[in-house]
């Protein structure tokens, strides 16, 4: 076994791609031509990223906003949900993407999620389907797209009696760069929201996001909730991307798909490596699929759920400083307030049990071939310890 590395492999990499001097150079023009007075912090770079980022996901409209999350409450906000109207979302997602629905008013549907994709199961969603369902806020899981065009055939026939077919959202904040046959994840749906805070495949200085969308009404209502309804007659706040952020993410973007491709190559070292681990589920790539392994998903047995999961997370890092992060279990486990409302095992009980089972490796695209053997090694034996227990 290789020594102990001096510093700790995190559960959750705080950088998740890398930065190069395009990057520097590309912030210290943006604040230097901004120290002209007549300038400032108002510059083209933020349409030019909005338009580059468009052109990638081939759509028509690109919308920057300082946050996934706020990019989630403003695709929210264009439904103009009403009291009793429904919106059908995986119980396994981060808590932003229920809150969004939960702030609009709207009751919040939880719904099965697919144990080999961790993504909506279609065929729950289609059982959850009544005449109050106004949208189904899909989420692109750990990097891999969910199927959004089944979920748009489940949406078209299932009509809402006054608003037509069920708009379908996709929460795209772990999937930027995934592919879904022949598409980016960004195409198929209503619109598409997207993260780059620190953590994710690419990143515009910490935070940042983006909504995506061919609907010209919808883009043009995203803009003037961002800009303090922009002289429309509608509410509107500050949920803009700053100019030196936008000037980071056109550089980032140009390297997107070179980041990914070598995220992939690392994954799938990483799976050959845990291949002959009986007792892991390791993750899957369905057939049409890009994925980018934002998150590398492991399930342990069921009877390893919880308590024996969480040894053999707290056995990596104590012993051998390989992290680990549970990413995500059910929302009303992470979240006091949807537990507050009384969302439960109840909803979604198959969805309790995967959340139980599931946790992500330590992954990143700069990690050696050394790097991941150590992992698997470290886990191999984990494991070990674990079943003797």
């Amino acid at each position: 076994m290789p020594e102990r590395p001096e510093r700790p492999y995190p559960g959750l990499p705080p950088l998740g791609g890398w930065f190069t001097d395009a990057e520097i150079d590309a912030l210290l023009a943006c604040v230097r031509d901004s120290m002209d007075w007549r300038t400032g912090f108002s510059g083209p770079e933020i349409a030019e990223f909005e338009a580059r980022f468009a052109e990638y996901c081939g759509v028509e409209h690109a919308i920057a906003v300082n946050s996934c999350g706020t990019g989630l409450d403003v695709s929210m906000m264009c439904l103009d949900l009403e009291p009793g109207d429904e919106v059908i979302s995986p119980a396994i997602t981060f808590r932003a993407t229920h809150h969004a629905i939960i702030g609009q008013g709207a009751k919040l549907v939880m719904c099965e999620v697919d144990p080999d994709t961790f993504n909506l199961d279609p065929a729950d969603v289609e059982a959850r389907m009544t005449d109050r369902t106004r949208a189904i806020l899909a989420v692109h899981n750990n990097g891999l797209s969910a199927f959004m065009d089944d979920l748009a055939e489940i949406a078209e026939a299932h009509p809402h009696p006054r608003h037509g077919p069920p708009k379908v959202i996709g929460d795209a904040a772990r999937g930027c760069g995934a592919g879904y046959k022949g598409t980016k994840v960004g195409k198929m749906g209503w619109m598409n929201i997207f993260s780059f805070q620190t953590s994710k495949n690419m990143t515009t200085l910490g935070e940042g996001g983006m909504i995506t969308t061919d609907d010209a009404e919808v883009a043009e209502r995203a803009r003037q909730i961002r800009a303090f309804g922009t002289g429309q007659e509608q509410w509107g706040t500050n949920y803009r991307m700053t100019r030196p952020q936008a000037a980071v993410g056109i550089v980032q973007l140009s390297r997107l798909d070179e980041m990914n491709a070598v995220r992939r190559d690392r994954a799938h070292l990483l799976t050959e490596l845990l291949a002959e681990i009986e007792e892991l589920t390791l993750p899957a790539e369905p057939e049409g699929c890009y994925h980018v392994y934002y998150g590398y998903t492991i399930m342990v047995p069921e009877d390893w759920a919880n308590e024996r999961r969480q040894q053999l997370m707290d056995w990596l890092m104590a012993e051998r400083g390989v992290g680990t992060v549970v990413m995500n279990n059910a929302t009303w486990k992470q979240d006091k307030l949807i537990a507050s409302l009384g969302y439960g095992p109840a909803d979604a009980p198959k969805s309790e049990l995967i959340g139980d089972r599931l946790f992500c490796l330590s992954l990143h695209p700069l990690m050696t071939d050394e790097d991941l053997q150590y992992i698997a090694q470290s886990v191999a034996e984990a494991v070990e310890v674990v079943a003797a227990s």
